[in-house]
Parts: C-alpha cells; structure tokens; sequence
C-alpha cells in the first residue's frame, strides 16, 4: 500500500514537471516575439533615432570656508566621477577670497565683533559628459556635500581660466614704472 502511494505522487510529480516545462516554453515563446528586434524597420527610422545629448566642458565649482574639507569633497567627487565613467579632464583651487564680516550690537551702529574669513574654492572639470550621467553625478555631489559649501555647475569660459593664476605684483608695479618712463625700446622703436 505504502509504495503505491509513492509510486503514485511519483507519477503525479513527473506530470507536473512536464507542465511547467511546456508552460515556461510557451512563455519563452511569448516574450520572443515580443522584442524590437525582430520587427522590421526601415533604416531611415534607426538613423533618425535622436543622439544622447552631451556636455561638452563644465566645472563643477566647490566654495566653502575649510580647506581640507573641501579638498576631501573634491577628492570624493573626483573618485566618483571616475567610477562612473565621467572624464575628468583637470581639478585645481583658486586662491583664496578673504572677507572681513562686521558685527554689529543690537540697535546701533557700533561693532561688537570683527571676523576675518576666507573663502576657498576648489573645482572639478568635467568633459563630454551625458545627460544621464551629469544628472546621476549631481545628486551624488549634493549629498555628498559638506554643511557650509557650496556646489554651483557652469560652462568653462576664458575667465574661469585667468581667475586661477596669482597675479605677481612686483612684475605689475615694474611694468608701470616702465610706463611711467616712457615705455620699452621696443615701443620707442615702433613710434619712429
């Protein structure tokens, strides 16, 4: 009695595989014919697809008031932008801006305390970047940002490029002095 209760849920088992075999099958079948791929179309079609639009230069621009922390920021931003597959093309900092903040006692205009802070900037340049994959980037620099920085993103231009150099003030005072007597020989040479 007992092996005939087996031998039955063994045939009822083997059924039951072979109804799942045909059912996945026909459902394999189903999605087959499901795909873009096997559809016909003309080639003027596929051409016309739209191209995935591209960022062609752009610095994401950090400002805050501590360095090393906006250094580890543009660090991380660095790393991820990697990871993603982003191309950076340069990082670099701009020299300082120093601020002077006033304080004033409630009610008057005299100051109660006087503080000097600077401003650092650090940016990270990113080239033919994705619309995909600059938005995927943003977000993960937004929360990935420090309290006190900020995060702006813009066009590389020709003045990003002059605001990163330090202007040599003794070269500058030299060349009005030199003005100031009445040029080089080389403009001298030029006038006659």
């Amino acid at each position: 009695m007992f092996s005939s209760r087996i031998s039955s849920l063994r045939k009822v088992n083997h059924i039951l595989k072979t109804n799942k075999i045909i059912r996945s099958t026909a459902v394999v079948q189903n999605q087959q014919k499901r795909f873009k791929a096997d559809l016909h179309e003309p080639d003027y079609l596929i051409s016309m697809e739209p191209d995935e639009p591209v960022y062609d230069c752009l610095n994401l621009q950090l400002k805050g008031y501590d360095f090393a922390v906006l250094e580890a920021c543009q660090a991380e931003l660095h790393r991820v932008a990697d990871i993603m597959g982003v191309q950076v093309d340069e990082c670099w900092a701009t020299p300082a801006q120093q601020l002077k903040v006033q304080r004033y006692k409630p009610r008057g205009t005299v100051v109660d305390a006087e503080y000097s802070l600077n401003v650092y900037e650090r940016n990270v340049q990113v080239v033919d970047v994705p619309a995909w994959a600059l938005g995927t980037l943003l977000r993960i620099a937004r929360a990935y940002l420090p309290e006190g920085c900020t995060l702006n993103v813009h066009e590389h231009t020709v003045d990003h490029e002059e605001i990163r150099y330090v202007p040599d003030t003794e070269l500058l005072d030299l060349k009005q002095q030199l003005e100031g007597m009445g040029g080089s020989r080389q403009d001298s040479k030029k006038k006659k």
